[in-house]
């Protein structure tokens, strides 16, 4: 396999796949190169020809991720660390998605295509999480939530159960969310107050 990005985000994937799958990184893909290796392995700036050979998009920015996806015909993995809670109930994790340590996903909950449920995150009973979003570290959605398309939670935010937050939003670090938030909407503080559009 290999990975599609080689920054930060790209180290902790490269340890969830080691150290919890028994895929081969085989390289890591950057146009951009500052160095020849991210934990040994090695950076190219040329993508495999073998169009079926499996990846996963290590970009943190969920526009950048997004764009990549639509533009490369390979085959999508899931990474889920060991470490990692995921229940065996009903729950559906798209390809692409990668799952950091200590993340909880309770009953009955969708995770989208190409997300990141990242460090300590915890995605609660029946909540819908669309493609492309990020659920940044110790982020809590309570039960029953559901979030848009390309949306940041930011880090340490909480939202409340039934919330309805849109697509392409951003989520204020330490915010505490208690009422529907609408599409491209940036929100702040606790609780979450609108404070300008992100279209």
């Amino acid at each position: 396999m290999f990975l599609y990005g080689a920054g930060g985000h790209a180290r902790v994937v490269i340890d969830i796949i080691l150290s919890s799958t028994n895929y081969k990184i085989d390289g890591v893909y950057d146009d951009f190169i500052l160095e020849k290796f991210i934990h040994n392995i090695p950076i190219v700036n040329v993508l495999p020809e073998e169009k079926k050979k499996e990846a996963i998009i290590t970009v943190g920015n969920n526009k950048i991720r997004k764009k990549i996806a639509q533009s490369l015909l390979v085959n999508y993995i899931t990474a889920v660390h060991s470490k990692a809670v995921i229940s065996k109930l009903d729950v559906i994790i798209g390809k692409g998605t990668v799952v950091m340590a200590n993340a909880v996903i309770n009953p009955n909950s969708t995770i989208g295509k190409h997300c990141i449920i990242n460090t300590a995150a915890i995605v609660e009973h029946d909540c819908k999480i669309e493609d492309f979003v990020h659920i940044s570290p110790n982020a809590a959605l309570a039960g029953n939530v559901s979030v848009g398309e390309g949306t940041q939670v930011g880090l340490g935010a909480n939202v409340i159960p039934g919330v309805k937050i849109g697509k392409w939003c951003v989520i204020g670090a330490g915010s505490t969310v208690i009422e529907d938030v609408p599409d491209f909407s940036v929100v702040v503080g606790s609780p979450a107050k609108f404070i300008k559009s992100n279209k």
